[in-house]
């Protein structure tokens, strides 16, 4: 984009750019034209072309004729003639380029082209800098005048010429304005020669810039110049919805790049039979539903089964059918005619630089370890709980409950502390056998005797 519309501080003059707007490369400019010849020399005895193109606010080209022969260079700023008047701007391109540039703007080479005066003077760069603050302010007092006086008006910009005389204001409206009494308040406010022009909505859009949807710069303030009719009908050809919040541009009007493809989709448009195409079948007639440019293919869907899917058939296919039913032949169903849509299956991309995932350190690593297929869970402290729905594994609620030993009350002498695993922290001498004595065995209840005679109870004796 231009310096003017770049992020500034009110005065005109870019931030980023060191040369302050002057860039002997002109990389900041708006519909910049790369001069290729630069570096060519011209035959001998040819003099260079006297007229050099000049660029201005946002953008903004004019032609001048160097009478005085000077040596103009990309990127210097002149003083150029103006009415009233003269004006200051940077050379934008020089050399036998301009002839072309001439031809594609439509202006003649002949006695009307002004002149360019000279080198702009230092003098002249500071009143020029000085005009060109005055312009923020000055916009947003002239949309207040014209508020107060109930104009259906917008102003879009305020240009000041380089000597600070007149000032060319652009608006948009819709229907004509009558703003004379609007130019007298604006001559007593300013104190300057006023001017107004009306541009168009696109126009607005290329003065002011912006980003499109398609993340890029507009093309009207980079590189489009001319601005042709967009219709509905360029949306149609290409088969878009007819939605205006996505064909609508910045400037609320149709996008100029609907124009872009146009011309291709029309010369493949002719290969496809009309869409009022209706094809008759033994089962009923079947309307166009739509068509597909890119594959070739044409749906259709039976009238009489309006929830039914549409059935995708080849161009060729509905030309067969067609003069199958000029013919007065009727095909059984367009079942036999469908064609065969090939699924596109889904790449997968691995990652082959090796990079590790971002979130890897979010996630916390279970410490438990897998149990071994197969050969189920291993016995010990650190077996892992088996989880219910697990393949191979028991769940827990069918396994039966243990009865708990009742805790030790009290450590008897001659037996082991399971707390105090260090047994000379409890005051055992070194050399003692520190073992745990072995737990030991409750007598056995007899069994009561039986009567005379038996060995038992309810048992009779051997004897």
């Amino acid at each position: 984009m231009g310096c003017e519309s770049c992020s500034n501080n009110g005065s005109g003059l870019p931030k980023g750019c060191k040369n302050n707007g002057a860039c002997g490369v002109s990389g900041c400019n708006k519909l910049d034209v790369f001069d290729w010849l630069s570096g060519m020399e011209l035959p001998a005895g040819q003099k260079p072309y006297d007229i050099v193109e000049v660029r201005f606010k946002n953008g903004r080209k004019s032609f001048y004729r160097n009478v005085d022969q000077l040596e103009l260079q990309i990127g210097d700023v002149i003083a150029v003639e103006s009415s009233p008047g003269h004006d200051v701007g940077i050379v934008s391109l020089t050399g036998e380029l301009v002839k072309t540039q001439l031809q594609l703007k439509g202006v003649k080479d002949n006695h009307e082209v002004r002149k360019v005066y000279r080198k702009a003077k230092t003098e002249d760069v500071e009143r020029w800098q000085e005009a060109r603050k005055r312009e923020e302010p000055s916009m947003q007092e002239a949309r207040k005048i014209a508020s107060e006086l109930g104009l259906e008006m917008k102003i879009s910009d305020i240009e000041f010429q380089g000597d600070g005389a007149k000032a060319t204001f652009f608006y948009t409206a819709e229907d004509r304005v009558d703003f004379r009494e609007l130019i007298r308040k604006f001559a007593d406010a300013f104190g300057v020669r006023i001017e107004m022009r009306q541009i168009g909505m696109r126009q607005e859009a290329a003065r002011l810039g912006g980003i499109g949807s398609c993340g890029r710069e507009l093309c009207c303030s980079t590189w489009l110049t001319d601005f042709r009719s967009v219709s509905t009908s360029a949306a149609r050809y290409q088969q878009l919805s007819l939605n205006p919040q996505k064909l609508a541009g910045q400037c609320g009007k149709l996008k100029c790049c609907l124009n872009f493809e146009l011309d291709q989709y029309l010369e493949a448009v002719k290969k496809f039979p009309s869409g009022n195409t209706k094809l008759k079948t033994q089962g009923g007639i079947a309307f166009h539903f739509k068509t597909d440019i890119f594959k070739g293919i044409m749906y259709f869907i039976q009238q009489d089964q309006p929830g039914s899917s549409p059935v995708g058939i080849p161009v060729e296919q509905v030309k067969e059918i067609i003069a199958m039913n000029e013919a007065g032949e009727k095909p059984m169903t367009l079942m036999d005619f469908m064609v065969e849509e090939i699924v596109e299956k889904e790449e997968v991309y691995t990652n082959v630089v090796g990079q590790d995932s971002l979130t890897r350190f979010d996630q916390k690593k279970s410490r438990r370890k897998k149990p071994n297929k197969g050969k189920g869970p291993k016995r010990g402290p650190n077996r892992p709980e088996a989880k219910q729905g697990e393949p191979g594994e028991k769940s827990n609620k069918n396994r039966p409950k243990r009865r708990k030993r009742p805790a030790n009350k009290g450590n008897k002498p001659g037996t082991a502390n399971p707390e105090n695993k260090n047994p000379q922290a409890q005051g055992a001498k070194p050399g003692e056998n520190n073992a745990p004595a072995k737990k030991k065995r409750r007598p056995q209840r007899r069994k009561p005797k039986g009567p005379e005679g038996t060995g038992g109870a309810g048992k009779p004796s051997s004897e």
